[in-house]
């Protein structure tokens, strides 16, 4: 158990606490928010289970985007810089963050992050959070959007099981696609009725960073998000 934010146990972080640590960190997120914006970087907060494929779609994102956007990364774990030093192998410098017991990012973590080079002028910033569907949905850390990669190999449920992180998920991208042929009983229109569910508007691209498939969707898609004015991705960030 995260002995951080308490898992939601009141036993162990009493409700009065734990929602002034939440009054802190959300003024800590609005502050890396501006950061961010003053600096004209779209900060992408990527969630999902542990080995869901978040660092193989940032390598991809780095083979298909690297060339013409400069890219950054924050890696979140609970030990060592595995794959911080992944994507610094693709030529995304990356800051990582061990987090030793605590089961999230907060907003926090990540500005004393911002305090090494690894985001000055860059054009994207990706913060790969800690392996966990539960406790990073709850923090706020000045991004911009919250996706989240849900494998097919974790089965059609998860949405529903897990429902808080897939309500704070502006896109959901569904990976490990290449391996659907040994998945016969797969369903993806299941995850699809999961998502729409507990999604208020259901964004889902199909994506295998082993084959390319959808890759073109999903760098069009963070384009797209650029290419929007500053004051409505501020708007539409997570808790405005």
């Amino acid at each position: 158990m995260c002995d951080v934010c308490g898992c939601g146990d009141p036993k162990i972080v009493p409700v009065d606490v734990h929602e002034r640590l939440l009054a802190t960190n959300d003024r800590t997120a609005a502050h890396n928010r501006a950061h961010f914006e003053d600096h004209g970087l779209v900060a992408i907060n990527l969630m999902g289970s542990p080995g869901a494929g978040k660092t193989a779609i940032l390598e991809a994102t780095a083979r298909a985007l690297g060339r013409t956007r400069r890219l950054a990364a924050i890696t979140g774990d609970l030990e060592t810089e595995r794959d911080a030093d992944r994507l610094r192998a693709v030529g995304i410098p990356a800051a990582a963050i061990t987090t030793g017991s605590a089961c999230h990012l907060d907003a926090e973590m990540v500005h004393h992050a911002l305090h090494h080079e690894t985001a000055h002028a860059a054009d994207y910033l990706f913060i790969e959070n800690v392996g966990n569907l539960v406790c990073p949905a709850i923090y706020d850390l000045g991004q911009a959007v919250n996706v989240v990669a849900l494998s097919v190999t974790e089965g059609e449920d998860k949405p529903l099981k897990y429902p808080v992180m897939f309500r704070k998920a502006d896109l959901v991208l569904l990976t490990k696609t290449d391996l659907l042929s040994a998945l016969p009983d797969y369903d993806c229109a299941a995850v699809s009725a999961a998502l729409a569910q507990v999604m208020p508007t259901p964004r889902t691209i199909a994506i295998s960073a082993r084959s390319g498939a959808g890759v073109g969707d999903w760098i069009e898609w963070i384009e797209r998000l650029r290419a929007r004015p500053r004051d409505m991705r501020a708007a539409d960030a997570p808790g405005h």
